[in-house]
């Protein structure tokens, strides 16, 4: 299992592979995300960024931060709860799924793991003789993780 600095030094990689750059504020935000393994408002990670680096950025800050590391596909955005998770796979190299996540409504940790492409082309085909156009593929599951359970 990786670190959390080599996870940040696989995405800083990644950044520059891709022309971007992760800043040191950038960096913070995903450390706050990847630390807490819950998926976190803006809101809430400005709370461990003030608790962990004496930091205080403005709510905006944090979401065009945040829409940066999507962007980048280091954070998933969980639209249904309006808050953001870090990706399971920022340190692998190789082709994912299409990611999914299931969301313990109870005590909020959040898991992500991979639907084939091919069952989301089928969804997507139900979708479409429906007269409807899917405009994301991602599913967010609410569960109750074996703990909770």
């Amino acid at each position: 299992m990786s670190t959390i600095a080599q996870i940040l030094n696989h995405a800083e990689t990644s950044c520059r592979a891709s022309g971007a750059k992760l800043t040191e504020k950038r960096k913070r935000v995903l450390t706050g995300l990847l630390k807490s393994q819950k998926a976190l408002s803006a809101y809430e990670l400005i709370d461990i960024l003030q608790k962990e680096f004496d930091e205080s950025p403005p709510a905006m800050s944090v979401y065009r931060i945040l829409e940066f590391l999507e962007s980048e596909n280091l954070v998933h955005k969980l639209h249904l709860a309006n808050k953001y998770v870090a990706c399971s796979h920022i340190s692998c190299a190789h082709e994912h799924e299409v990611p999914q996540f299931l969301i313990c409504d109870q005590c909020g940790n959040v898991k992500e793991i991979g639907i084939k492409k091919s069952l989301i082309n089928t969804l997507k085909r139900n979708v479409e003789e429906s007269g409807y156009v899917l405009q994301s593929p991602q599913l967010e599951l609410h569960c109750l993780c074996q703990e909770c359970a």
